[in-house]
């Protein structure tokens, strides 16, 4: 496989490189994760660790895998991948070992390369994505904490907008943040791998409300749920949540700006802010950026797969320095 620039830097400067990682996915050139792993690495003091970008097409998945799993015959051993779209939810058909919350979120967006010596390794499945979107909603919002909430101030609603893998994931989210009523706005309910069987497996309840992006009366009633939320998940790429913008703001308008304590998280971070963020933060809103859900989905990924924990604002000062350069990608 192409190395990476750090990992020819690395071979340059004569260090032996014992241990592979990457990010998968299609596109993936776009990723950061790369900047927060190799900052991890650094900070751990594992010169002989390299992180790359793979792109992966789907049909290209289990022979990647299998290149994981293979016995070490010679070159460095693979530690682990991380998973961003559209492999979130295929590669669990592929996995020997798959984490109970993995499971029930039906998305995976870590695999671990477990071996013991240089024999055939055991693959197992991890969902980091829940652990980054709590931690980015409570870095935000002090107040919430998993399974309560500080200062009598409850999550009574909140609203995910999208029905995708990082929604399933935004539900078992709120579900240890305690939130009450969850409303999944989204184009799309029916199918495999979607929220509504995610609430299932998690034993969440959820309300579905049906979201026609170019009908008006339909997204005036998505802005007057948002509007009213204590906490708001967008999983919407960049650009779709665009017509619900000036109906929030309209919406926000009418009660008077958010709720107390109210909070976003718009998992897109670049271009940054959204839109959408911008009517919530207008409206009186505290909002967490998609590159802090990023960055806490990080750390305990550095931990899976080196098995040591990582200096989380050594990460950080990288990640926001790759987001101040002019050509910074788009989200995982």
């Amino acid at each position: 496989m192409r190395a990476t620039k750090a990992r020819r830097m690395a071979e340059e400067a004569g260090a032996v490189i014992c241990h592979r990682a990457a990010v998968i996915g299609q596109p993936v050139g776009h990723s950061l994760s790369p900047v927060l792993h190799l900052a991890a690495y650094t900070g751990l003091g594992l010169s002989d660790w390299a992180y790359e970008r793979r792109e992966t097409a789907p049909e290209a998945l289990p022979e990647l895998l299998g290149e994981l799993a293979a016995p070490v015959v010679a070159g460095p051993a693979w530690a682990g991948l991380s998973v961003t779209m559209p492999h979130k939810q295929a590669v669990l058909a592929h996995l020997d070992v798959i984490d109970p919350l993995a499971q029930a979120v039906g998305a995976v967006n870590t695999v671990v390369s477990q071996r013991s010596g240089t024999g055939e390794a055991l693959l197992a499945g991890f969902n980091t994505d829940v652990a980054g979107i709590v931690g980015a909603l409570q870095e935000t919002a002090g107040h919430l904490v998993a399974g309560r909430a500080e200062d009598g101030l409850g999550v009574d609603s909140a609203v995910i907008l999208g029905s995708g893998a990082t929604a399933c994931s935004a539900l078992a989210a709120l579900g240890e943040i305690g939130a009450g009523r969850i409303t999944v706005a989204a184009r799309r309910h029916a199918g495999p791998g979607r929220a509504l069987g995610a609430a299932h497996r998690t034993g969440l309840g959820i309300e579905a409300l049906a979201w026609k992006p170019a009908d008006p009366a339909s997204n005036a009633e998505v802005a007057r749920h948002l509007a009213v939320a204590d906490v708001v998940v967008s999983t919407l790429p960049a650009g779709v949540a665009q017509p619900l913008t000036d109906p929030l703001s309209e919406a926000l308008n009418q009660v008077g700006g958010t709720r107390p304590g109210a909070v976003m998280l718009d998992v897109v971070y670049a271009p940054w802010p959204t839109a959408l963020a911008e009517a919530w933060s207008h409206g009186g809103g505290a909002v967490a950026p998609g590159w802090l859900m990023l960055l806490h989905q990080a750390v305990p990924q550095v931990r899976l797969m080196t098995g040591r924990q990582p200096d989380i604002e050594l990460m950080r000062t990288a990640l926001v320095s790759a987001l101040r350069r002019p050509s910074a990608p788009a989200p995982d």
